[in-house]
């Protein structure tokens, strides 16, 4: 016998958004941050070097390795992307090309989070209560609707905004993960007509995952999927007529046994090393409260709407609408988990997320709705509100106080006017508010208007500070100012510089931004009369060197001195070239 379905939805209720709207909003969201920046650390220009170096031929396209160590995020897809697009457009700044295939890596996030979120809404299970005398909503007009909210709830997520926008491993992870949701909600569907296309999609994504620099997310995404796809069409409650039709048993052994190819290929051609240092659970209360300070705010606000729809939904647990994206949630908490509460490794939980929230919507009391609302408008209108003031301030000088903050949290920046960057805020600024203007006009309740506001407040705030603040974020975020003045101390020895104790970003900052020939002090180089060391190498120092035959020189923050520092040592006899 069939569960009640919690959703009573009228037709007037799944309106879809305007085609031209939606694109329009996803642009506004999908483009600023991959435009006009320097790469920012410790990832993003970490790895813009590994696709640099790559695109040179200075550095391996299978063992590819900085100044002679692996790289720090064992990964070969994305890297692999990026050297293409930079040796592909040779007519284009390196950084610019890199970030091409990125762009389209989110664009297929948000596409196939859409489609999923589309599928599993046309689920027998998932559509809602029919009326006695017609005019519940139609399938295909709901599941439209929920694939529009599930969209929304995507890009309202605040942990998406700054770690989609870099040219990372965990962006390709993150495309690849949307692109299984995909995959896995057209398999549910039980449609043969669709099954051949949706075993490729499948391929393609948990390859994509394993050599993305997650093999063992792969496995558990794939092999979790499969298992519920298996199950799922038997689960009671769901009568004959509806059932899904089960996959064929050929179809499941050949995408399980890709899958743990795929896992096995990860492993070996990256190196990823599945129980290596980084891999535990927080081991103190302390880290305890920092994993759940990040998921609270990481994943908002889907969570709350998520966990409403398993609570409202919570009869069809074992239907796929449900438990397809829940699983894809649990397998990517417990990765980010035992990583430490890794921020990167929690992105693959986003579309899942957001396709739950979206299925909570339909059951939400219009108080709820309105209270979504209300905490939008306010938050997200005050935080564009500061950024605005601040940004009035870098170029007037009034108000002081905005002003003095930015010049002592970042000293030496020199603030200057472009029309360029202006025009864009200006124009989602006025967009803003005349969608506040019509949010609390009279319209026809649709679903998906709970989310505009978070959806419509994350994509202003993230597109002024990627277009006001965008040259004090660069001075802050970027180790370009800070290479560039290591440059001018080491002018008479950037030939041969000496380092230790350096990250992989700030090694490939050194090079790119500073020009400077860098060699690791554990390959033994005598010849260099320059060394650059991390204050926390220091204690390990004399193993290498003889102290006695150096002198510290200076020190370089990237900020201030509570930031981020690099020191200078100088050989006291030089070596003759």
């Amino acid at each position: 016998m069939n569960q009640p379905s919690p959703a009573i939805v009228a037709q007037a209720a799944v309106r879809r958004l305007p085609r031209l709207a939606l694109l329009l909003f996803c642009l506004a969201y999908l483009l600023p941050g991959f435009i006009g920046r320097e790469p920012w650390k410790n990832d993003d220009v970490a790895a813009f070097g590994v696709m640099l170096g790559m695109a040179q031929g200075q550095l391996s396209w299978w063992e590819p390795q900085i100044l002679g160590r692996a790289l720090e995020t064992p990964a070969l897809l994305p890297y692999w992307l990026g050297a293409w697009a930079i040796q592909s457009l040779p007519f284009l700044a390196p950084e610019t090309a890199s970030r091409l295939p990125f762009v389209l890596m989110l664009g297929i996030t948000l596409a196939g989070t859409w489609y999923a979120a589309y599928q599993l809404a046309r689920q027998p299970q998932a559509q809602p209560v029919s009326f006695a005398f017609g005019g519940e909503a139609s399938p295909t007009d709901y599941a439209r609707t929920l694939a529009d909210a599930a969209l929304l709830a995507l890009i309202a997520s605040l942990g998406l905004a700054q770690l989609s926008h870099e040219t990372t491993p965990a962006l390709a992870g993150l495309a690849c993960a949307a692109l299984l949701a995909y995959a896995s909600a057209r398999l549910a569907a039980g449609d043969p007509v669709q099954r051949r296309s949706a075993a490729v999609l499948w391929v393609l994504a948990t390859w994509g995952l394993a050599f993305s620099g997650t093999p063992l997310l792969a496995a558990a995404l794939g092999l979790g999927n499969l298992g519920l796809l298996a199950v799922l069409p038997r689960a009671p409650g769901a009568a004959h007529s509806e059932a899904i039709a089960p996959l064929p048993t050929g179809l499941v052994l050949g995408l399980a046994l890709s899958t743990v190819a795929a896992a096995w290929a990860g492993l070996a051609v990256t190196g990823v090393d599945p129980f290596g240092r980084y891999w535990g659970p927080p081991a103190s209360s302390a880290q305890w409260d920092s994993l759940m300070r990040l998921l609270a705010w990481f994943t908002w606000p889907a969570w709350p709407l998520a966990l409403w729809t398993l609570w409202r939904w919570r009869r069809q647990l074992r239907s796929p609408h449900v438990a397809l994206p829940l699983w894809s949630v649990l397998a990517a908490l417990v990765s980010s988990t035992l990583q430490n509460g890794n921020e990167r490794a929690l992105l693959v939980a986003l579309p899942g997320l957001a396709c739950l929230a979206a299925f909570a919507l339909p059951t939400l009391r219009r108080s709820v709705s309105a209270l979504i609302d209300w905490f939008a408008l306010l938050f997200f209108t005050g935080c564009a509100a500061v950024i605005w003031v601040i940004w009035f301030a870098m170029m007037t000088g009034a108000p002081a106080k905005p002003a003095a903050n930015v010049a002592r949290l970042a000293p030496g920046f020199e603030p200057s006017f472009s029309l360029l960057l202006l025009l864009p805020a200006l124009a989602a600024t006025a967009a803003w508010v005349w969608l506040l203007a019509w949010r609390v006009g009279r319209h026809r309740a649709a679903l998906w208007k709970s989310l505009v506001l978070p959806a419509a407040g994350s994509t202003l705030c993230w597109l002024l500070l990627m277009t006001l603040w965008l040259p004090l974020l660069d001075h802050g975020r970027s180790y370009g100012p800070m290479a560039r003045r290591m440059a001018q101390a080491l002018e008479q020895d950037r030939g041969c510089v000496l380092v230790h104790g350096l990250t992989q970003g700030q090694i490939v900052a050194l090079q790119h931004h500073g020009g400077l020939s860098l060699q690791r002090l554990s390959a033994g180089a005598g010849q260099c009369n320059a060394l650059v060391v991390s204050p926390e190498a220091l204690a390990g120092l004399s193993r290498h060197i003889a102290l006695n035959e150096w002198s510290f020189e200076r020190a370089v923050p990237r900020l201030n001195d509570r930031k981020e520092t690099l020191l200078i040592y100088r050989r006291i006899t030089a070596v003759a070239d």
